[in-house]
């Protein structure tokens, strides 16, 4: 059930009227002859990056109403947006006293359906009233519509939007507009609103344990293979349930029942189909479910599945009390015949927070966030190309977005002064704060943003141009780079640093990029990119990965490069992550043998750093394998890593991982998450926030498909919820915190009732699955009084690497504080 194999919620925008006409040609196309799309790096978009995972719905007996529509001045109704022509539409009052925002407008679909997303198409050839702050609400009756599922901010253009949120059941969608996109005036506008159905990627929920369960079919073949029913159940994906087919086919439909032997809550069936032959991959079909085996309500879910190998999950309309679920299949994927397979069936049921955590409303962005920085003041900077949705070519500018944690508003801005095109950079947070960008598009170009005036600034070009290159901090204060033949010529990307007090580069002719390579069939283009890189003393760097090999890497003269090991049996495990979770302790876990059509690996790997000794030993497996995930050390010490692919292809959405997974460094175990909404796989980002939540975004920015992602969730971790849900009482850092000070300092900080630790946790920047910004800092910590502490920052800048961080206050239960951002340095 965790891996959710379909396509993205957000880009359907091709399939605009799909219910009601044919669905135009995806033939995927070279990227170089994509509209506004100039890359010489991927020349082809994956087939099933232009597939969309949902269907949109059949608007057959819809009725739409609106909290205002203009009948006066024009044909403004709200039934404009149902009648299958953009060349009408809906518009708000604003003749005579014009209506004020915020402005609703409400779809009846007359029937319950599972909803994953809104289509909005603004109106062509006039730029009034499209919306811009929105928020999007469900109601099973029309009355009852609680907190929003999504909420953003739409960029001002006349491109079809999908806003994605949560999969869930419901009769009425209501868009909200709050805001005009331009600042036109109080109107909002809409050409056509679509819906997007089930994705089969059901949020908030676990799989149910199979201990104990049994299963019956209406038919299974025994005769010619064995084809028992039993097999759905046996954790082997290479046998399978198949309807009689020797002598006389039992002709469809067919039935398979699952009997758990106990009622438990269940929201959603997973069919993975046999992996052999193609023969009886179910097509249409209904879930229902029942108390006693006897009587089987309404259907839960219906639907047809796609004719592929990948594993489909129906979502329920509404979570059920149930012993038993059936699958009924009424026809075959294909057409090849009256048969029905399966390889393994699952259920899942909806998490219990205070174990697997919980996710928030999607959050649109005007943008594909591709890269994040976590910003002081409850910010949080996001980026991704020349465009909001595709990248290529040389362009010379960005499209940024600031995101307002406090609020969930998202501001868009384009950064044309620094000439800068920031797609597929390296990020360094520097030590005052300010976010360093590096190459990518422009492979020369270097800007720095500075949060405290909110403006970029150029420096001086790198003397090697380069993209995908890896970046981090030196204990210094200067910034190390190395690799990066993504872009600006394949080959001798050596290192070389740049210092913020002459803004100058140094080259490191002693640092080549070599040794620091994968064994990807695409050398060096593919294999020097996105590396593991762990700033230490004196200025000197481990580079722990992705490569097998490990090295040492000094960075005073002419630098030097010297192996530190192989992290122990690992291959190489591009587009994995590596964590620094305690002082001199790193995880890695994941990534593949090669950047692209490779199977990614379960394995996670400690790293242990003691002066020059570096050590790597193999902890226990994720439960899934996976690349271009996102990783996220928690305050706790404890490890989340989100996303991802189990066989990694850039753009498509396919062996989606949806469940995210938690380490733990006590027991070197993985334990599984609340599954998300939305996948996140290459071009996505993961951020610990403030408040110790953990913000999961993006992924796509391939232009005309339907793998875009220009939204986000925030995570709350189970360490912050009762078993309710409910938040839990959490510690309250009251004083004492100076906006800056110095390593080996001692501060005396105050919280509001007795706490067991303190921590630091660097504020940090994240793209293309890696993070080499982010490090945990445990702090010895003396009760000198009722709420009172001595808190010793480390002397070593190569273990507090200079930087902003969030300083967490933790209870004996591990819960943390709300941070205070202080700047070390």
């Amino acid at each position: 059930m965790a891996l959710g194999f379909g396509m993205a919620l957000v880009g359907l925008t091709s399939l605009l009227g799909a219910a009601r006409a044919a669905v135009p040609d995806r033939t995927p196309q070279p990227f170089e002859h994509q509209s506004a799309m100039n890359s010489p790096h991927h020349p082809v978009a994956p087939a099933n990056a232009m597939e969309p995972a949902a269907p949109v719905l059949d608007r057959t007996g819809w009725t739409v109403s609106a909290s205002s529509e203009e009948t006066g001045g024009e044909n403004g109704r709200a039934a404009n947006v149902l009648d299958g022509d953009t060349g009408t539409f809906w518009h708000s009052k604003w003749s005579g006293t014009a209506a004020r925002p915020p402005h609703t407008i409400t779809l009846d679909m007359h029937r319950t359906d599972v909803v994953s997303g809104l289509v909005y198409q603004p109106r062509p050839g006039n730029m009034n009233g499209r919306v811009g702050e929105y928020s999007i609400s469900l109601s099973k009756d029309g009355q009852d519509w609680g907190s929003p599922v999504a909420t953003g901010t739409l960029a001002d253009d006349a491109a079809a939007k999908t806003l994605g949120f949560a999969p869930q059941g419901a009769r009425f969608v209501r868009l909200t507009a709050q805001t005009e996109a331009g600042g036109r005036g109080p109107w909002a506008s809409a050409a056509e609103i679509d819906l997007v159905g089930d994705p089969g990627t059901p949020e908030a929920t676990v799989d149910l344990p199979r201990t104990g369960w049994t299963v019956s079919a209406s038919s299974e073949e025994t005769g010619g293979e064995d084809g028992r029913a039993a097999n759905v159940l046996d954790g082997d994906p290479d046998t399978f349930w198949h309807s009689k087919w020797s002598g006389t086919a039992a002709p469809l439909p067919h039935s398979i029942t699952l009997d758990m032997h106990r009622t438990a809550d269940v929201s959603a069936l997973s069919y993975q189909p046999r992996r052999d032959r193609t023969n009886g991959r179910a097509g249409t079909y209904t879930v229902t479910t029942s108390a006693d085996g006897a009587t089987f309500g309404e259907p839960v879910a219906k639907g047809t599945w796609r004719d592929d190998d990948t594993v489909k999950t129906a979502t329920f309309t509404r979570t059920e009390k149930a012993r038993f679920v059936r699958l009924t299949v009424t026809t075959e994927a294909g057409g090849r015949g009256p048969w029905t397979s399966a390889g393994e069936i699952r259920l899942s049921g909806p998490a219990a927070p205070a174990v697997h955590g919980s996710w928030g409303k999607v959050i649109g962005f005007p943008l594909v966030p591709v890269a994040t920085a976590v910003l002081p003041g409850d910010k949080m900077l996001a980026w991704s190309a020349y465009a909001a949705d595709r990248f290529g070519g040389s362009n010379g500018y960005t499209q940024t977005a600031i995101l307002d944690l406090k609020t969930g508003k998202v501001t868009q801005r384009r950064v044309d002064n620094t000439g800068h095109d920031m797609f597929c950079p390296g990020i360094a947070m520097l030590a005052d704060g300010r976010v360093l960008v590096t190459g990518g598009s422009n492979a020369e170009k270097v800007s720095i943003y500075d949060p405290a005036t909110d403006e970029w600034t150029a420096t001086t070009d790198m003397n090697i141009p380069r993209g995908y290159q890896a970046m981090t901090l030196l204990s210094t204060g200067d910034a190390f780079v190395l690799g990066g033949s993504w872009s600006g010529g394949n080959g001798g990307k050596a290192g070389e640093v740049w210092s913020p007090d002459t803004k100058t580069w140094r080259k490191l002719p002693g640092v080549p990029a070599d040794p620091a390579m994968t064994d990807d069939p695409d050398t060096p283009y593919r294999a020097d990119n996105h590396m593991w890189l762990h700033a230490t003393s004196g200025g000197k760097v481990l580079q722990l990965g992705p490569s097998k090999q490990m090295n040492w890497i000094t960075t005073t003269g002419n630098g030097t490069l010297t192996s530190a090991g192989t992290r122990a049996d690992s291959g190489d495990a591009m587009n994995g992550n590596a964590v620094p979770y305690d002082v001199g302790k790193l995880l890695t876990l994941g990534g593949a043998p090669a950047y692209e059509k490779s199977d990614a690996t379960r394995r996670a790997y400690t790293v242990s750093v003691s002066g020059d000794k570096v050590e790597a030993a193999r902890t226990g497996d994720m439960e899934h394998a996976r690349g271009f995930s996102n990783s996220v050390v928690l305050p706790d010490g404890k490890v989340a890593v989100f996303g991802g692919q189990s066989y990694v292809v850039p753009f498509s959405d396919a062996t989606s991982v949806m469940a995210p997974e938690l380490w733990d460094p006590a027991t070197g175990r993985f334990t599984p998450l609340a599954t998300m909404a939305v996948p996140r796989n290459y071009h996505s980002v993961a951020n610990l926030l403030p408040d110790g939540r953990i913000f999961s975004g993006g992924g796509g920015l391939c232009g005309d498909c339907d793998t875009n992602h220009p939204d986000g969730a925030v995570f709350t971790p189970p360490y912050l919820l009762n078993a309710d849900g409910s938040p839990k009482p959490r510690p309250v850092i009251t004083g004492g915190v100076p906006p800056r000070t110095t390593p080996g300092v001692t501060l005396t900080v105050t919280t509001e009732k007795p706490v067991k630790s303190f921590v630091l946790m660097r504020a940090a920047a994240a793209t293309h699955s890696t993070d080499n910004d982010q490090r945990r800092v445990p702090l010895k910590s003396t009760a000198t009084g009722d709420g009172s502490y001595q808190l010793s920052i480390p002397s070593d800048p190569g273990v507090v690497l200079p930087g902003n961080y969030m300083l967490f206050a933790l209870d004996a239960d591990g819960v943390p504080s709300v941070s205070r951002f202080l700047t070390v340095a």
